[in-house]
């Protein structure tokens, strides 16, 4: 049996570099130099050595591919316009069910899936183009639900920190006050002290600047700070 499978093993083997020298003497230069198994179902794929694309076990029996095989043009540019978009697509699709993206966070998604660049693109163009994924919108929507516990400096990190530009944040703090908003920080800081049972009269100078310091990480601006602590 042993022999049996080794001589099966040796055949492919031949069959393989066989194929791959005809690729090469057709002119034609890809060849699937490694599969690995990225998950139970996926594979990454490797032509001329170099990491090409993530494929489904399914999608490689489909076309045929196998390690030290040629990968033709046609079947190449397929996966890549055709096969790769698509997944993208609904990816980004099926993220945006459950709760909003920012397009950074989106990008990031597509990275971690080992999508190439263009792909990943194309996949964020086209679902903004349906208004699936909105930066201003986004940033709008995180000040209304955070102006009342969270600093301005606090907001703006955390929207920078999901990828969405400091001019786009600015301009939805804009429109969000035009709309005759306020946000009330001295309030958040008031209530912040009763939570923690600050009293300014009792409070040693040790504590006032512990105090200081946990406001100050939460962004709060300094002379506020200290007007409420009672400096």
């Amino acid at each position: 049996m042993l022999v049996s499978v080794n001589n099966k093993f040796f055949t492919f083997r031949i069959w393989a570099v066989s194929q791959a020298l005809h690729a090469i003497c057709m002119g034609i230069k890809m060849i699937i130099t490694l599969l690995a198994e990225y998950t139970a179902s996926k594979v990454k794929v490797y032509i001329d050595d170099a990491f090409a694309f993530v494929l489904y076990k399914g999608e490689l029996r489909r076309y045929g591919l196998r390690e030290q095989m040629p990968i033709n043009d046609k079947t190449y540019q397929e996966i890549l316009r055709e096969v790769l978009p698509k997944r993208a697509r609904l990816r980004c699709m099926n993220l945006l069910k459950s709760r909003d993206y920012t397009r950074a966070q989106l990008r990031l998604k597509l990275k971690q899936g080992f999508y190439p660049e263009e792909t990943i693109e194309e996949a964020l163009d086209y679902v903004a183009s349906f208004g699936y994924v909105d930066d201003f919108r986004y940033a709008g929507e995180f000040i209304r639900c955070s102006h009342s516990h969270k600093s301005r400096r606090r907001i703006e990190n955390d929207l920078l920190n999901k990828g969405i530009s400091a001019d786009i944040i600015a301009k939805a703090w804009t429109e969000w006050e035009d709309d005759g908003n306020e946000q009330d920080e001295e309030e958040q800081i008031r209530k912040l002290l009763q939570k923690r049972k600050y009293d300014a009269e009792e409070a040693d100078a040790k504590e006032k600047q512990r105090t200081y310091a946990f406001l100050a990480r939460r962004g709060f601006d300094a002379d506020k700070i200290r007007k409420a602590l009672g400096n």
